[in-house]
């Protein structure tokens, strides 16, 4: 069973930095990707990034390319994302998600289907 445990959340003021982690196990079927979505106040639950966690492709929306960077760490089985310049637009409940693969090079997107869920981790970002 895949499991998920988002950590990093917390409060922050406009134009500071905050790095989630999204711990992952479980997985069995040899590839796997790991996206981040985000949940704002009444609005949908989105996904704006992802990673290959076998050769480290990325994909990103464009509404948070150059301030959002996603990276991990296959010896600690670790997904991070470090944000920078916050805003208050970026508040939400975030979460991490995966899907595995038998095949290499699995797609990789962030809007495409994904089997596993974290129980998400809250950015509050205010003044």
């Amino acid at each position: 069973q895949v499991q998920l445990v988002e950590s990093g959340g917390g409060s922050v003021q406009p134009g500071d930095s905050l790095r989630l982690s999204c711990a992952a196990s479980g997985f069995t079927l040899g590839y796997a990707v790991i996206a981040w979505f985000r949940q704002a106040p009444g609005k949908e639950r989105e996904g704006f990034v992802c990673i290959d966690m076998s050769d480290g492709r990325t994909d990103y929306l464009n509404s948070v390319k150059g301030r959002f960077t996603v990276s991990k760490d296959n010896a600690k089985n670790v997904v991070y994302l470090q944000m920078s310049n916050l805003k208050p637009d970026d508040t939400a409940v975030y979460y991490c998600a995966a899907y595995e693969s038998p095949f290499r090079q699995p797609v990789i997107s962030p809007t495409q289907p994904y089997d596993y869920f974290g129980q998400g981790t809250q950015v509050t970002v205010s003044s």
